[in-house]
Parts: structure tokens; C-alpha cells; sequence
């Protein structure tokens, strides 16, 4: 079964050019106009047959596209958000995988452009299993279930947090470059701003570490990178 794929975009013109696209190369797509219609169709989504991922514009009537990020978010909805915007300005990219996107693309783009992020997305995050519990510390990382404990007590992370600290954890010691967690965590096609990482990391840290300005899992490597434990 295709993966099924939520476009909102206000415009009308292109949103049919990016529902045409996407069903042409076998995904199953669902458009809308504004934020509002968007949260509506993914609470009503069948369990287990949910969106793999939203194509979300920014400029929408009404609810906002980071309002709806921050939404989804909150709800502890970690459906994959690719963003389409032209707000091209660093701070505005930061801004928006800040508040939840998982990738950032400018417009104007080329639908094969647009079809190549959404299969690199939906690749890096395709969930992957394992028996083995990882510890240490207070954190345990249960693989198989993709789940993280601190002190007992789950954290919620988001995909890319899990992956990072999954292999920070696998690796104990080990550090590792800005671009060689991009390769293993966002994947050798990823097309963002590698600042993604140190936003990442910095989640990482407000959520897992007792004095995020003073980590004691994940720590920066100055020059190099950054290390766990």
C-alpha cells in the first residue's frame, strides 16, 4: 500500500500541481486549504492507516502552518511535516523545524524536487526495531518499542530525536561530526540547512539532560562535534 500523504496549500493551483505529482508517482493524497481542515482530517484518520506525512505551506488562512506544527506537536502527533514555504530567510527555516517541521523547501521548487524530500523523509523515518534496551545512567531506550525513559518516566521525542539519541547511545563516546549525523540520522539525500542538527541537539538536551546549559550526556566536542556520555 502507497504511504498517504496530506498536502495543505491555500492556493488552489498549487495544490492540485502537487496532489497531480505526488499521485503520479503512486502516493495516495489527501489536499486542503487552510490549517483547520488539515488538524480535522488528520484527528479523523483511521488508527493504524494514519498520514505518513504532511506537505504543510505556511501561509494559510486563518490557522498558520507553524500553528498547526505547534499543534500537531503538542498532541504528541510526530507525523513526519514537510514544509513548503517562501519565507526563505535562515531564521524563518529555523523557525520552522523549531516548532515541529522535519524538513524546510523554498518556493519556488520543481515537483521533482518536492516527490525526492518527501521519499528521503519518509525513508529517514521509517521506524526500525529491535529487542535490545540500551542504558545509561537514568536513560533507558527500549528499541523495539522506540520508546525512552528518564529516571522511569517517559520522554516524548520526536523521530529524529529518538534516531540521534539512539545512535549516540549505540556509540557510546564516540563523536560524531554535524555531517555524519546528518548522513546517519537524516540520510546522504537530506537537502537542509545543517544547522538542524544543534536545533536537535538542543531538544535533546531540554528534555533528557537536569541543566540543559550544563549537559552531562551530550556533550559538544568544540571543533568536532558532539558526543554522549
Amino acid at each position: 500500500m502507497q504511504p498517504r500523504l496530506l498536502v495543505v496549500e491555500d492556493d488552489e493551483t498549487i495544490r492540485e500541481t502537487i496532489r497531480d505529482s505526488l499521485e503520479l508517482e503512486g502516493f495516495t493524497v489527501t489536499a486542503c486549504g487552510n490549517g483547520r481542515d488539515a488538524l480535522q482530517s488528520l484527528q479523523r484518520a483511521p488508527q493504524g492507516d494514519g498520514f505518513a506525512l504532511v506537505v504543510l505551506d505556511l501561509m494559510l488562512p486563518g490557522l498558520g502552518g507553524l500553528d498547526v506544527c505547534r499543534q500537531l506537536r503538542s498532541a504528541n502527533d510526530h507525523t513526519p511535516i514537510l514544509v513548503v514555504s517562501a519565507r526563505d530567510s535562515e531564521t524563518d527555516r529555523v523557525l520552522g523545524l523549531e516548532v515541529g517541521a522535519d524538513d524546510y523547501l523554498i518556493k519556488p521548487f520543481g515537483m521533482r524536487e518536492l516527490v525526492a524530500r518527501c521519499r528521503a523523509l519518509l525513508r529517514r523515518t521509517t521506524s526500525t526495531t529491535d529487542s535490545r534496551v540500551l542504558e545509561h545512567a537514568n536513560l533507558r531506550l527500549y528499541q523495539e518499542e522506540c520508546r525512552v525513559t528518564r529516571d522511569g518516566i517517559d520522554v516524548n521525542l520526536s523521530p529524529k530525536e529518538y534516531r540521534l539519541l539512539e545512535l549516540f547511545m549505540q556509540h557510546p563516546r564516540r563523536v560524531w561530526s554535524r555531517d555524519k549525523l546528518l548522513e546517519q540520522v537524516w540520510g546522504i539525500d537530506y537537502f537542509g540547512d545543517s544547522k538542524t542538527v544543534d536545533v536537535h541537539i538542543r531538544w535533546l538536551r531540554e528534555k533528557l539532560e537536569l541543566n540543559p546549559s550544563a549537559p552531562e550526556h551530550l556533550i559538544t566536542v568544540r571543533g568536532f562535534g558532539y558526543r554522549f556520555g
